[in-house]
C-alpha cells in the first residue's frame, strides 16, 4: 500500500544555514552566497554553500590538514595563524586562519570555517585587511621581544619572530610573526587579525542550522 502522508525531505540551501552578521551591510546574496560588509572596519563576513563533494583531504587527521593548507597557502605568498578541527554544533569541522600579503603594504587575514558533508559543504568565512598605517601591532610587540631577548638578530636576520605555527621547519610563503598569536589581541581590538578571529569565533557559536541539514550523510 502506498504511505501518501510520507514526509518529503526538505532540499538543503543556502538558507539552510544562517550566522551572524553583525549588523553589516548585506552586499550580495544568490544560491551559492550571502556576503555582509562593514566598510568602516575593512572587514566583511560571508556565507557559501557548494553543492558537491567537499575537495577535503581529510577531516580526521589534523596535521595532515595542516601540511595541505600550509603549502596551498604558501604557493600563493600566503600562510597560516590556525588550522584545527572542531566539531559546529556536532558537526565536525575545520577551522582556518590564513594572512595573506597586500600589493602595496600590511595584510589581508581570512578566517573560515568549513562545515561538510557528503556531497555538499558550507563555508563561513571573516576576512579583515589592513587599511591606512600598517604594521603597528607587529613593530610594537617586536620591540618588547627584543627588548626582553625573546627575538634577536643573527646578522641582520630576525630570530624567533617568523614561524609556523605547527612545523618550525616550514619556512615557504609569507610565515606567521610572534605578534599574531592570539595573546595579543586584545591590545589590538581594531586588528584586523583580531577583527577576523573574534568574529569567526562568534559566527561558530551563534550559527543556527535548519533540520533538514541533519538529514546530510556524513563526511568521510
Amino acid at each position: 500500500m502506498f504511505n501518501f502522508f510520507k514526509k518529503k525531505k526538505a532540499k538543503v540551501h543556502i538558507n539552510s544555514v544562517s550566522i551572524p552578521h553583525f549588523g553589516w551591510d548585506k552586499v550580495e546574496e544568490n544560491e551559492s552566497r550571502i556576503i555582509w560588509v562593514n566598510p568602516e572596519q575593512s572587514a566583511l563576513i560571508s556565507l557559501y554553500f557548494f553543492d558537491l563533494q567537499p575537495d577535503l583531504p581529510t577531516i580526521k587527521d589534523t596535521d595532515h590538514l595542516r601540511d595541505f593548507h600550509r603549502k596551498s597557502i604558501a604557493a600563493s605568498g600566503g600562510g597560516i595563524i590556525e588550522v584545527n578541527t572542531l566539531k559546529v554544533q556536532n558537526f565536525p569541522s575545520v577551522k582556518t586562519i590564513f594572512k595573506v600579503p597586500q600589493a602595496e603594504s600590511g595584510m589581508t587575514y581570512i578566517a573560515s570555517v568549513t562545515i561538510p558533508f557528503k556531497n555538499c559543504s558550507f563555508v563561513i568565512k571573516v576576512q579583515a585587511v589592513e587599511a591606512g598605517t600598517t604594521g603597528i601591532r607587529d613593530t610594537v610587540i617586536l620591540s618588547k621581544l627584543l627588548e626582553s631577548e625573546e627575538v634577536s638578530f643573527d646578522n641582520d636576520d630576525l630570530q624567533n619572530w617568523f614561524e609556523d605555527p605547527y612545523d618550525p621547519t616550514f619556512k615557504e610563503g609569507t610565515l606567521m610573526n610572534k605578534s599574531e598569536q592570539e595573546q595579543y589581541d586584545a591590545e589590538y581590538p581594531q586588528h584586523p587579525l583580531t577583527i577576523a578571529r573574534i568574529s569567526i569565533n562568534k559566527a561558530i557559536q551563534e550559527v543556527v542550522f535548519k533540520p533538514e541539514i541533519k538529514d546530510l550523510p556524513a563526511f568521510k
